[in-house]
């Protein structure tokens, strides 16, 4: 595939310090909702085991688990899928507000039900508004940084995601220790395991309030006509020096009507090209096992002989490694480029994933479960880790980044919206199935099958991905 051309305009040369302060908090404001999925997702990890023990009220099986955690996946996969559509028509800031409210009355329905059916619709309404912020946070984004800054600030999404994650296996690891356990009872007689649920509405009303204050989208507001707000948004936050030629040329990308499906269209296997790479790399993030070692990384670790405690205590630790991770890469996506950083991500992140499949291989199956001796443990334990701070500095950023800027104007909120949808079936496929696999084939080979993607996914960013880095976004083609 050829490489977009970068243009000849000196991208936003008069940022100033005011400009460039402003700018950042807009688009920290914005990736809030990336700090409500990390919250979501470590918050599951947590209390996944309990969910399965008798006294929970539920008592789901293994299978079950894995469709307790993925209802939320699917939902997020719907989410994404109407999230485009939406935002072109009612625009980004309120598709965001929308999405808040759904996450609350995830939050606290999901931890007050002891009916598993109300717990799984909940969850997947929560899943919808977290699909909802997965595509509108990127987007955003990148529509409102400049070209020089917008894999930078591009990356505020996935380190708002660490920061989720950190908050919650934080305020998980005091619930489980103040109650004795994710299972014991606890405040106003309810379970440890319930108030991590109900804490997640605490993100969500930070982003209802963060979403009211939000500007819109230039290039939304350029597509609805209205250029004089567009102007003083260019002007004000992004510090455009020309702000009028910059309408001009937003305008000249746009369809004359909001983008179908029916615009994805093309000649490769009946999709454009630049969809087709946006898909891949969306599902290929989730495919080499990102998710599988977060959402069952404590019920692993106690596999493998660590007590619950110890193992809320090893997320936890991985998750700051993830922190140090992706500010690495947040420093260093828009100074070496997006498919460098891939790559050497898929590289790293293969050999980790094939070193973990040696690890389990030696273990032993007892009663349904790996025991491996402590040496080895401690092993997978190091190269989970690295695998982690590894993918967190490349994949993680890097994907939010290039979906959201790859694709051309005309066709961004939509296109970005399949690619998302796809990248959150991936990521549920993954986790409803790897119970499965793990009891079926054994975590060696299902370790085996994710450094299989690994490669796939180094084929990708290394045969088709374009460099998108100091490109603007007016200038990305079919190309």
């Amino acid at each position: 595939m050829s490489h977009p051309t970068k243009t000849g305009k000196p991208p936003a040369k008069g940022l100033s310090n005011g400009n460039r302060i402003k700018l950042i908090i807009v688009c920290a404001a914005a990736a809030v909702g990336g700090f409500m999925f990390g919250y979501d997702t470590s918050v599951i990890n947590s209390a996944v085991k309990a969910l399965t023990s008798p006294d929970s009220g539920f008592g789901v099986t293994g299978f079950m688990s894995g469709f307790t955690v993925s209802s939320a996946l699917v939902g997020c996969a719907v989410g994404a899928w109407f999230a485009g559509k939406l935002a072109d028509r009612y625009g980004r800031t309120k598709v965001l507000i929308g999405a808040s409210i759904l996450f609350v009355a995830c939050a606290l329905v999901s931890g007050l039900t002891s009916n598993v059916w109300v717990f799984f619709i909940f969850r997947f309404l929560g899943g919808i508004g977290v699909g909802f912020t997965s595509v509108i946070g990127p987007s955003y984004i990148s529509e409102i940084a400049p070209q020089n800054l917008r894999g930078m600030l591009g990356s505020m999404q996935q380190f708002a995601i660490v920061l989720g994650q950190i908050a919650a296996l934080g305020l998980n690891d005091l619930y489980a220790m103040g109650a004795g356990g994710a299972e014991k009872t606890w405040w106003l007689g309810l379970a440890a395991w319930r108030w991590m649920l109900m804490t997640m509405a605490l993100p969500g009303i930070l982003m209802f309030v963060v979403a009211l204050m939000l500007p819109e989208s230039p290039r939304y507001l350029v597509m609805k006509g209205q250029n004089e707000k567009a102007r003083t948004i260019l002007s004000e936050i992004t510090g455009e020096p020309d702000p009028d030629d910059k309408v001009q040329e937003i305008r000249g990308t746009m369809l004359e009507r909001p983008a179908r499906l029916s615009d994805l269209r093309g000649d490769c296997f009946g999709l454009r090209k630049v969809m087709w790479v946006a898909i891949g790399v969306a599902m290929l993030q989730q495919l080499q096992g990102t998710n599988v070692i977060m959402f069952y990384d404590s019920s692993m670790w106690q596999m493998v002989g660590f007590s619950e405690q110890s193992a809320l205590h090893m997320s936890f630790i991985r998750t700051i490694f993830a922190l140090i991770a992706t500010m690495i890469g947040m420093a260093y996506i828009d100074k070496i480029g997006r498919r460098k950083l891939l790559t050497i991500g898929s590289v790293t992140m293969t050999i980790g994933l094939a070193l973990m499949a040696v690890g389990f291989f030696t273990g032993k199956v007892v009663n349904g479960e790996v025991n491996v001796t402590t040496g080895w443990a401690w092993f997978l334990l190091i190269v989970a880790n690295v695998f982690w701070f590894c993918y967190s500095a490349t994949w993680a950023p890097g994907m939010w980044v290039v979906i959201s800027e790859v694709l051309p104007n005309s066709i961004r909120a939509i296109g970005v919206s399949v690619a998302t949808f796809f990248c959150w079936i991936a990521s549920a496929a993954c986790n409803w199935v790897f119970p499965s696999m793990r009891d079926g084939i054994g975590l060696g080979w299902s370790y085996v099958i994710f450094a299989l993607f690994g490669v796939v996914g180094f084929l990708l960013v290394t045969k088709a991905l374009p460099e998108t880095s100091g490109v603007a976004l007016e200038d990305m083609s079919e190309n």
